[in-house]
């Protein structure tokens, strides 16, 4: 068996163990973390879009034992088309908002995603944005704002960024550092690495930040990573 196979399988049992460990923790009071699952629904990102699908699960089994998540899904595409859906604490009722939506060309409009984020947690609190998309083609300044205001808010947003895109990895990255989230990259050719990480953002949204570094104390180095970025 090669070393990447031992690691995969070392980080996959970690993983286990640790969700072993959170079924002992108090349920927090059957309050829910409420979390933004937003999404580039461009025309770029039509090939990876069945693998987010699949990946959507992970938010949810994850956290089922720390109290659950509320996980509203928001995606923009075509001509100024952005969306979001209600809140829904199933995997099944988010795969099958994902499944109806179909990639179309058009511009980013991250800026729509962030907005919106802080008008839902000025209405009741949002634990944390994920975001994923590979490029950005909007002012930076009125991000780095809006990305601001979600960090004095205390509503940090993870930045997961698909591909090398040089100029979106340094956006990414600011946002992410001023909203008080984290960046984290991955490729198309790394599906475990963006299950791992979307389910340790899952973690923190019901959690908190204790219950996430646990997590990344037995888990992959990408997590650990995108840990060290929330210190």
């Amino acid at each position: 068996m090669s070393d990447k196979e031992l690691r995969t399988k070392s980080d996959k049992q970690s993983i286990e163990q640790f969700i072993h460990q959170v079924q002992k923790l108090p349920k927090g009071g059957g309050v829910k973390g409420r979390l933004i699952f937003a999404l580039d629904a461009t025309a770029s990102r039509e090939a990876t879009w069945d693998e987010a699908c699949h990946l959507q699960s992970e938010l949810f089994l994850a956290t089922k034992d720390l109290g659950g998540l509320a996980i509203q899904l928001c995606y923009y595409r075509g001509f100024r088309e952005f969306k979001a859906t209600g809140f829904v604490t199933e995997t099944g009722q988010l795969l099958s908002l994902m499944n109806g939506v179909s990639c179309l060309g058009g511009r980013t409009q991250i800026s729509r995603v962030l907005a919106h984020a802080v008008s839902e947690t000025r209405t009741q609190p949002v634990k944390a944005v994920v975001f994923i998309g590979d490029c950005c083609e909007e002012p930076v300044d009125e991000l780095c704002h809006t990305a601001g205001e979600l960090g004095m808010l205390r509503t940090p947003v993870f930045m997961f960024h698909e591909g090398d895109d040089a100029h979106a990895r340094a956006v990414f990255q600011q946002v992410s550092k001023l909203s008080g989230g984290a960046y984290a990259p991955f490729d198309r050719n790394s599906p475990q690495v963006l299950k791992d990480l979307m389910a340790a953002v899952a973690v923190y949204a019901s959690g908190g930040a204790k219950a996430l570094e646990d997590f990344s104390n037995h888990s992959s180095p990408e997590v650990k990573r995108l840990t060290k970025q929330l210190r």
